[in-house]
């Protein structure tokens, strides 16, 4: 018998929430099978894991949900890997790319913050010089 997981199962093992859980079954990045009273109970199958698994990977490496769902679903075609490997490193080159733009805003952004910080604190040290003390 193949594994199968519950959504608690799942939500334990990556620290996940049940709603979040169905937030990406939502998204269409889980399918799970259906049993129970009224097709209630989630079973998840070992292929939903590892597409769990790599949508929080994707997530960490700051990937929108649709841009997760698209990469992984083209692991689940049976077409050759070489255009899905392609498409991967687009993806990843400009995202990449974004974030080397935000760190350097960022980086403009703290130096500004430096300068405003050093001036601040000479106008304060004048400021302290100006007045007399008793």
């Amino acid at each position: 018998m193949a594994n199968t997981y519950t959504i608690s199962d799942l939500a334990e093992e990556f620290d996940l929430t049940t709603r979040a859980i169905r937030f990406y079954e939502d998204m269409g990045l889980l399918e799970p099978e259906r049993s129970g009273p009224g097709g209630r109970n989630r079973v998840y199958s070992a292929r939903d894991r590892t597409r769990l698994k790599l949508t929080l990977r994707a997530k960490r490496l700051g990937l929108s949900l649709n841009e997760a769902k698209g990469l992984i679903d083209m692991y689940d075609s049976p077409r050759d890997t070489v255009p899905q490997l392609k498409k991967v490193l687009v993806v990843l080159a400009e995202h990449r790319q974004q974030l080397e733009s935000q760190l350097a805003d960022l980086e403009a952004t703290l130096d500004e913050v430096k300068t405003h910080e050093k001036e601040t604190r000479s106008l304060l040290n004048k400021a302290n010089k100006a007045v007399p003390t008793s």
